[in-house]
């Protein structure tokens, strides 16, 4: 019966992705080759970035779990990529129905081909732009999985991967960034993600945290993280991968990719001497964990605004980060809910400042494709910003609760205290990460 299914269900993959719709050639005679270069180099980084987060991850987590924390971000990216070809891509950026999802013309990368799109770039393939993008969809449900690390099934994980992927970050996706969605419409800026990506997991981390409930014994025993080597070696794969999130976000080489570049480290260098400041002063002494999240919380909270700040912006924005999202991670024991990595904290709290930072700091002298934000004049974008902020907070909030009662009710969301007990490794897929 096995065999039967896999049959059919390759049958139908190969009739969806060999229909005679889709293009492979064309005239690429249009096609800019440093473009096109810097495109495929910042699709490669990104890409990076997800292994990046398994050992940003797994260093965090107990070594009983650091193979079952990394196969949740490295499964994310065989997993969502295949739904980008299939649907994903399509719905979120496919041709407009009603301002609030893509058709499916281009299901299966249907006229997908190697000439440009000139909706979303004139210079380079349309399958560059297609992949670019499919990294950004792998990444982001990867990173809600800090929320319930060390207690999440793995068969419950695979469920949610596909239903949040679906049925949250491709709509959102098409609302902000497709041709005619309707907080594109209404001037929300989200240069690279701010939105799209760290809102939309820091907030579905927090129903997750919230639904799976903690970690046995948490707040009783120590749980400290195993291997800081690694998380240290992860947070320096997601700095420089994100150098191709924020920077190949121009869709193109040139002047906005290299302020895109220089804003995002140093924002990510002001946080991160802001978050080990504040540590230094609270705590008495700075840690190296504490200067590699405080790293990632300047590299989500500029995500958004990297296009249309100044670097003086960004260092200002890259303070703000450092201190709120460290000040946000140490309240999460006083509302009693145990976000194991810190993924509220940073990308959600850093994904709320980043797309206020935009309506606040942006600049037209920076990116004329832009507006100008509050401190140059124009206050309506930050009411704009806000209005996305709030919008994608609901959304997600309510979607996701919806999508994990859902998996809770079937199949359950959370391995057995034995299994807990035991930890992921070896109950979820018989290894150990040590010998």
């Amino acid at each position: 019966m096995n065999i039967r299914f896999i049959a059919i269900a390759s049958s139908l993959v190969l009739l969806i992705l060999m229909h005679p719709g889709t293009t492979f050639a064309g005239d690429v005679g249009q096609v800019d080759s440093g473009d096109t270069a810097w495109m495929l180099i910042s699709t490669a980084l990104v890409m990076l970035m997800t292994p990046g987060l398994a050992l940003f991850y797994g260093g965090m987590v107990r070594k009983k779990n650091v193979l079952g924390t990394i196969m949740q971000s490295f499964i994310a990216l065989g997993v969502v990529s295949m739904l980008w070809v299939l649907y994903g891509y399509s719905l979120s950026f496919g041709p407009d129905i009603g301002h609030l999802i893509g058709s499916l013309d281009w299901a299966g990368l249907k006229g997908v081909g190697l000439v440009p799109n000139p909706d979303y770039s004139a210079t380079i393939p349309h399958q560059t732009f297609m992949v670019y993008q499919m990294m950004f969809a792998a990444i982001t449900p990867a990173l809600i999985t800090g929320a319930f690390a060390e207690r999440f099934k793995f068969s419950a994980y695979l469920i949610f991967l596909v239903m949040w992927s679906t049925l949250v970050y491709f709509p959102l996706c098409h609302w902000v960034w497709g041709v005619d969605g309707w907080l594109r419409n209404r001037g929300v800026l989200d240069f690279a993600g701010g939105i799209v990506v760290h809102l939309s997991s820091g907030v579905a981390a927090l129903v997750a945290a919230i639904m799976v409930g903690k970690r046995k014994g948490h707040g009783v025993e120590p749980m400290p993280p195993h291997n800081l080597t690694m998380t240290l070696l992860g947070t320096s794969i997601l700095w420089f991968g994100w150098f191709g999130f924020n920077g190949g976000s121009a869709v193109a080489s040139g002047a906005t990719a290299t302020s895109a570049f220089v804003v995002t480290h140093i924002a990510s260098c002001a946080a991160t001497i802001a978050w080990v400041a504040a540590e230094w002063v609270q705590r008495g002494k700075p840690t190296v964990l504490g200067a590699a999240t405080g790293a990632v919380a300047g590299l989500a909270t500029i995500t958004p605004a990297s296009g249309f700040v100044s670097p003086a912006s960004a260092i200002i924005i890259g303070i703000i980060a450092g201190l709120v999202c460290y000040k946000a991670v140490n309240l999460k024991s006083k509302f009693g809910y145990d976000d194991s990595l810190d993924v509220v904290g940073v990308h959600g709290v850093g994904g709320i400042i980043g797309p206020l930072a935009v309506g606040l700091f942006a600049s037209k002298d920076i990116n004329p494709a832009g507006q100008n934000g509050l401190f140059f004049g124009n206050a309506s974008l930050f009411n704009i910003q806000l209005e996305a902020v709030v919008v994608t907070i609901a959304f997600v909030f309510v979607m996701s609760y919806i999508i994990l009662k859902v998996i809770d009710a079937t199949i359950g969301l959370r391995v057995d205290a034995q299994s807990e007990f035991v930890g992921l490794d070896h109950s979820l897929h018989g290894e150990s990460g040590y010998m």
